[in-house]
């Protein structure tokens, strides 16, 4: 009866010892998942900052030089104004096409990147 006992005891240990380490797990795949997607949206990020920046100062040269032309400089800043406010307008009419979805698909596909990898990884197993 002892003996039931003790052998109980080492798989109720087991177990407990077992339900630890798959939290630590899972804990852990959760740190490396959310620190891919976060270093991935911070270089998107920092790339978008170096093109808005480009952007701005092209920008103001085109303005100026529209303006030269027109012998204006305040009608060329209009007009370059004028084209971002259509450009602003389009973004707006499909922004889940050209930003929600694109970025739902990035962050969705970095958290489930290992998963496909082992479904593709069984599936060539698989075929063989």
């Amino acid at each position: 009866m002892e003996n039931i006992a003790t052998n109980i005891e080492k798989l109720y240990d087991k177990a407990e010892q077992y339900s630890r380490t798959s939290v630590e797990l899972i804990k852990l795949n959760a740190i490396d998942k959310s620190s891919d997607v976060i270093s991935s949206l911070a270089v998107i990020a920092s790339l978008a900052f170096i093109v808005a920046i480009f952007t701005l100062f092209v920008n103001i040269g085109i303005a100026l030089l529209i303006g030269n032309m027109l012998e204006d400089i305040a009608l060329g800043f209009f007009i370059i104004s004028g084209f971002y406010v259509v450009l602003g307008i389009v973004v707006f009419i499909f922004r889940k096409s050209l930003i929600k979805i694109p970025i739902d698909n990035l962050v969705v596909g970095k958290l489930m990147k290992k998963r496909y990898q082992k479904n593709l990884e069984t599936q060539i197993n698989n075929s063989k």
